[in-house]
């Protein structure tokens, strides 16, 4: 039986193919049309579905639309349709104004005969938002019953989805209510520092170099905690539907920055109160998930979830004494989780088979990567053990462009996608974002350790497998002998390596190791301010705009 998830109501869109309950594959549609986040959240295109990675999944199974017997889709298009009636400021014709949602409406409910008119037969099902975040978390999980958190900036109605999962069935048991929405505090915050609304990654980099405690009392006359997990945010300050950003100046007594304005000290601390009020929340949440479900398990999804600081938060300071976090999850995740909900939830089986990698989407044979070298004019070399002439590579300062088997699933380059480049070196950073990616100079990288040595270098008192897929944080030991991917709070985003999961990047770092005597890599996606590579043309073109 095969069963597809799909995702294009806001942005991340996506596919997921299941056979008989196992990934056969999965993919964000950026990747195949080199368009960031595949589209804009936009009110009049959740039905502009991700056909080329739905394409990618069916010729991986070898099979046609019509085969598949099942559907589902991230969103439940009748209950989006209240953020009509919410009081809010709205721009009309957009989002939580009659005339957007009606319209989001009518553009969704076009999705299931667009799909038939491509050949689908088979059943269609709409998921909610959350719940498919909560099952891309739940079921790939190692846990046979777990406490579930999906946190982002918005499903249909709601921010927050707790769930509880035991054996086959996830059922969510509270939730919390736009406007409070960690995800939409975040994406506002990045645009009153000068970013865009995806930028939340360069805000935690930003976070490192300031102060929390300076503008921590302004967020929390914005940000309250209440019982049962639950917060609230003020929304008179907050405005999210508009770009009007004069109550934050007047919170903060700081003018909304331009994009090329300078980084000042006031932004700075800014980011890292946010961080900071970010994390008491998470853990807030939490906590309430533990006293209601009573086990030792949670499982994460949901942007919020890539916070790789509040992450290591709730990994030491949670009652959990162990965490799962779903390596893609962002919106690209839902396509996952609405397929696995329908097999487990709704069609009820029960066996389940953990995610224990990501490496889900396209892989290229030796003659397809050759005949693109040679149509794009480079000369190559084949080499038996490239690993240990890699390794040597790197050793000798260079930066090497890494590509090898299925790309990721997720945000994240782990091996596959990846450029490396010595850990030992500071000036490797700089080189990395000045003349290869082309970004803030403030912005860290992480380290791909061997996974047995990880703890001799980072304190990691509690493991979890969300190191394996670079989704916490870490102080290291030694900040002196691998400066170039320790961050200026001392701490490293760490990725272990385990010879099971990737067999050639283990072999590599291990090579490494032994010339080095350190056993990681640093290790930073293959891209320069585009989604990652996905083919071989992909790779060289962006090989030669770093040279």
């Amino acid at each position: 039986m095969y069963i597809i998830g799909i995702n294009s109501a806001y942005h991340e869109s996506s596919v997921t193919l299941l056979r008989n309950g196992e990934i056969v594959a999965a993919a964000e549609e950026e990747r195949f049309t080199r368009i960031k986040h595949a589209k804009p959240a936009n009110v009049d295109n959740p039905d502009q579905l991700p056909i080329e990675a739905l394409q990618y999944c069916l010729d991986t199974a070898g099979i046609q639309i019509q085969d598949v017997e099942a559907i589902g889709y991230s969103m439940l298009p009748e209950k989006r349709l209240a953020n009509k009636d919410f009081e809010d400021y709205v721009i009309q014709g957009d989002w939580g104004s009659e005339e957007g949602e009606n319209l989001y409406l009518k553009k969704l409910q076009t999705i299931p005969s667009k799909l038939e008119s491509m050949g689908f037969n088979g059943e269609f099902h709409w998921i909610s938002h959350h719940m498919c975040h909560a099952a891309s978390a739940f079921y790939p999980s190692p846990f046979e019953e777990s406490a579930v958190l999906a946190v982002d900036g918005i499903g249909e109605t709601g921010s927050t989805l707790f769930c509880y999962g035991k054996g086959h069935e996830l059922n969510g048991f509270a939730e919390i209510e736009y406007p409070a929405s960690l995800g939409f505090l975040w994406e506002k915050i990045s645009m009153f520092l000068g970013y865009s609304e995806y930028d939340a990654c360069k805000v935690m980099g930003l976070a490192g170099y300031g102060d929390p405690n300076r503008f921590i009392d302004q967020y929390k006359s914005i940000v309250k905690l209440v019982p049962d997990g639950k917060f609230e945010l003020d929304n008179e300050v907050l405005r999210f539907r508009v770009q009007d950003f004069e109550p934050l100046e007047n919170l903060f007594s700081v003018h909304k920055r331009t994009p090329d304005g300078e980084m000042t000290q006031d932004y700075k601390d800014i980011a890292a109160a946010l961080q900071k009020v970010t994390e008491e929340t998470i853990l807030h949440m939490v906590q309430y998930a533990y006293e209601h479900c009573k086990t030792n398990a949670l499982c994460l999804a949901g942007g919020v979830a890539l916070n790789c600081v509040a992450n290591e938060i709730l990994l030491k300071q949670s009652l959990f004494e162990q965490i799962y976090i779903q390596p893609a999850a962002h919106d690209g995740g839902t396509s996952l989780g609405a397929a696995y909900y329908i097999w487990h939830h709704i069609l009820q089986n029960t066996e389940r088979v953990p995610m224990k990698n990501a490496y889900l989407g396209p892989e290229f044979t030796d003659e397809e990567i050759v005949k693109v070298i040679k149509e794009q004019g480079l000369i190559y070399n084949k080499v038996d053990e490239i690993e240990k002439e890699v390794a040597r590579l790197l050793s000798e300062q260079n930066i090497v462009a890494w590509f090898q088997g299925r790309m990721e699933f997720g945000p994240r380059a782990l091996g596959n996608r990846s450029l490396l480049a010595d850990p030992r070196k500071y000036e490797m950073r700089e080189r990395l974002n000045h003349v290869v990616k082309n970004r803030e100079d403030y912005r860290p990288f992480a380290p791909s350790v061997l996974a047995e040595e990880a703890n001799n270098w980072f304190v990691m008192d509690k493991e979890s497998s969300a190191t394996d897929f670079m989704l916490m944080s870490f102080k290291a030991k030694d900040k002196s002998k691998i400066p170039s991917v320790v961050h200026v709070d001392g701490t490293s985003r760490v990725q272990t390596v385990r010879r099971e999961a990737n067999p050639r990047y283990y072999r590599l770092i291990s090579s490494f190791y032994e010339l080095t005597g350190v056993p990681m890599v640093l290790n930073t996606s293959y891209n320069d301010r585009e989604p990652i590579v996905c083919t071989p043309f992909d790779a060289i073109k962006t090989f030669k705009k770093g040279r």
